[in-house]
């Protein structure tokens, strides 16, 4: 008898995670290869603002993180802006402005207070609590994404947060391990509390782009995040950064970061959006868990940091963890009228699949 209930067990807790329809050659296919490339790409170009602002710190005394996010909110409204204020119609930027100024307008607040809030907890907390904290994003973003998307998560889902989640923990052992530098403690409970309302207000602003670029459009979101960025940012930067920024002893070397810095923002900004569309912005902030390893690697040669074997192992693990959390696609309602053909999002789950996945459940 105990054959038939272990395989009753087994084909329980296989479909509760969505595997009875699924074998490897359906898991592994080409789409998540891409996935996962494009999602090191992201990981790189976090690494690429980190180098860039940890240059600007310790070698030249510059932190304006301000100014920073100016100049990239302000290249989106260059590009992306421009596009819709000469579209016609009712992408244009007039119209978008009048039926939904406020939903951007919160969207925006949310992401330049998530880039400034994370970059002041540095002055007052460890490095490790700020790895640590800053994966608070993930579940509030699972949250929100329930709540408000209607995404529906398996079992398989969550173990794979977990498993990521333990990589993180690896990565944060090695810090420990190398001594590394933890950076300051004057206020580690102001600190610590900077980097879970920046994890929060990542996750409103995620949310409202997984929501835009799947419904909408990914130029109406960027063009937006462009208008209302450079003007909160631009209004923040006046009254906060004015003396740090006529203190800049301006070179060719403090211009080359800055831009540096702007082009990897800008891209990032750009980019993502395209993968948020292909999957979904739990999946990317899953992937950007890596972001951390790229800049430690980088760290290994441009400043000095010591090596541990830890580093590969949560590297592997975040990975694993990725892998999992894309081989079953979420469910979410399809959207109700597409702006755009080709932002008719690829992720969603089939009629057919939904219904082997019931009847699998009812024949348990």
């Amino acid at each position: 008898m105990e054959g038939p209930v272990e395989d009753k067990l087994c084909g329980k807790f296989r479909t509760a995670c969505s595997l009875h329809s699924y074998n490897f050659r359906e898991i592994f296919t080409w789409r998540l290869l891409k996935t996962i490339l494009m999602g090191q790409v992201l990981s790189m170009l976090i690494c690429g603002t980190a180098v860039s602002c940890q240059y600007l710190a310790k070698n030249y005394k510059v932190e304006t993180p301000m100014l920073q996010s100016f100049l990239n909110y302000a290249l989106l409204l260059l590009t992306y802006t421009t596009i819709l204020v000469i579209r016609k119609g009712d992408g244009n930027i007039v119209q978008i402005l009048k039926t939904k100024w406020c939903k951007y307008l919160v969207m925006g607040v949310a992401d330049v207070e998530a880039n400034y809030t994370v970059v002041k907890a540095y002055q007052f907390t460890t490095l490790t609590s700020i790895q640590l904290l800053d994966c608070f994003v993930i579940p509030v973003l699972m949250v929100l994404s329930w709540l408000f998307l209607k995404t529906r998560y398996r079992l398989i889902h969550f173990v794979s947060v977990t498993v990521c989640l333990l990589g993180v923990g690896a990565m944060v052992g090695a810090d420990i391990l190398a001594e590394r530098d933890q950076g300051s403690t004057s206020d580690v409970i102001l600190g610590d509390g900077l980097v879970l309302l920046s994890a929060a207000l990542y996750a409103i602003s995620n949310m409202c782009q997984e929501h835009t670029v799947k419904n909408l459009s990914r130029v109406e979101f960027l063009g937006m995040m462009g208008f209302f960025g450079t003007l909160i940012s631009g209004i923040q930067l006046a009254v906060l950064e004015t003396r740090a920024v006529a203190a800049i002893e301006w070179n060719i070397h403090i211009a080359m970061l800055f831009v540096v810095y702007t082009l990897c923002m800008y891209a990032l900004y750009s980019f993502m959006s395209v993968v948020v569309k292909m999957t979904s912005a739990t999946a990317v902030n899953l992937s950007l868990l890596t972001a951390d390893l790229f800049s430690l690697f980088c760290g290994l040669f441009l400043f000095k940091y010591s090596f541990s074997v830890l580093y590969i192992v949560s590297f592997v693990v975040i990975t694993v963890g990725f892998i999992m959390f894309n081989a079953v696609p979420t469910y979410s309602p399809l959207p109700e009228e597409p702006a755009e053909s080709s932002d008719v999002p690829v992720d969603h789950l089939m009629d057919h699949q939904r219904a082997e996945a019931l009847t699998a459940v009812a024949a348990l």
